[in-house]
């Protein structure tokens, strides 16, 4: 590699490049290679991430960079079929890939039951909701990582959600998903088990039609994007073998004990729905469904403004007609504070987060 080569290429192509020379690379030595500080790193590797061109494997302390492409050479098991969906039971599927892949032994306990969890919770979705008559399943190990994909070929999540609810588009499906509780069959599921899935892995991603909804937990970002039309729906799972993550613990930040540890907490992207909020009929869309919760917190990192009747809606009327709803906040922006202040006196236990 040349500096006239280097000198020539943004950050993030940089980055790139040195990733291609030598597959793999800790932060500091980016740092020192490129002269620039963590700060400004951290910044073009989250968007790198996001952008899913590398991959992080380990601690913050101890992370490695690796570029998807080599990542993907490094496979070492991989456990594929395709399903008629009529009679299929999600727990036998993953016990014949368990003794197939040895994935008792190769993974760790608490990764091995997060892998299992997702799995048969994403493959009991089609079973129960997808009206697929057939599926494919993948499950790969890797050198660093474990992941699997489920596809059917049925009505869509989102669309599967919007229908039910009578919701203008499947846009506005995939905002009601991600809150938690949303179901299309109450007497059977709860609508936990998107919810946690998005929370439980490293990456998780739910394709439909034309809609990709991506959840990266490592840098803790949720994105929307318009992709290419595909039918039914993908669900794309991945978690580092290295991962200290337990299930347990993601499930008790969400159905803590002082909730008799009942899916009573819930988190909210607001930029989801858009970045700029102006009417009371925007802040009830959002509201949509969250009353099903104890304690919601909202998360305005991304949105840029707020008007006086959508805050005036949440924080004032929605918390009258709901006392014992604990609404937090989180990345408020100071003019957005300074709105939501405005319509709210300060209450003992506090909005403003």
């Amino acid at each position: 590699m040349t500096i006239s080569i280097i000198g020539l290429m943004n950050t993030k192509d940089k980055i790139l490049k040195i990733l291609k020379d030598k597959k793999e690379i800790t932060g500091s030595e980016v740092t020192y290679l490129l002269g620039i500080t963590r700060q400004a790193l951290n910044k073009h590797l989250k968007e790198l991430i996001r952008d899913k061109k590398i991959i992080k494997e380990g601690s913050t302390k101890g992370a490695i960079y690796k570029s998807y492409s080599s990542a993907s050479k490094q496979t070492k098991y991989t456990f594929r079929k395709i399903f008629l969906v009529k009679g299929l039971e999600e727990h036998k599927i993953f016990e014949k890939a368990t003794i197939i892949l040895n994935l008792r032994k190769d993974l760790r306990a608490n990764v091995f039951n997060i892998l299992d969890y997702a799995f048969t919770e994403m493959l009991n979705n089609v079973i129960e909701h997808s009206r697929s008559s057939k599926c494919s399943v993948e499950i790969i190990i890797e050198q660093y990582t474990c992941s699997f994909s489920i596809r059917d070929y049925g009505i869509g999540i989102f669309n599967s959600v919007f229908k039910k609810f009578n919701l203008p588009d499947e846009s506005s499906a995939i905002g009601e998903l991600i809150k938690g509780k949303t179901t299309t069959m109450k007497e059977k599921h709860t609508g936990e088990g998107v919810f946690f899935t998005s929370k439980a892995g490293d990456n998780v991603i739910f394709r439909s039609h034309n809609a990709e909804l991506f959840f990266c937990n490592i840098i803790k970002d949720t994105h929307v994007s318009d992709i290419k039309y595909i039918k039914g729906t993908e669900v794309v799972f991945s978690i580092s073998r290295h991962s200290k993550k337990k299930l347990k613990k993601v499930f008790e930040q969400f159905a803590p004990e002082e909730f008799d540890y009942k899916f009573e907490k819930t988190k909210v992207n607001v930029k989801l729905f858009q970045k700029d909020y102006v009417s009371r009929s925007e802040a009830k869309r959002l509201l949509s469904g969250l009353d099903k919760f104890k304690e919601i917190t909202l998360d305005f990192k991304g949105v840029k403004s707020i008007g006086q009747g959508f805050a005036d809606e949440i924080f004032r009327v929605f918390q009258k007609e709901h006392p014992d709803i604990v609404i937090k906040t989180e990345k408020l922006s100071p003019n957005l504070k300074s709105m939501i202040n405005h319509v709210v006196a300060p209450t003992p236990r506090g909005i403003l987060g």
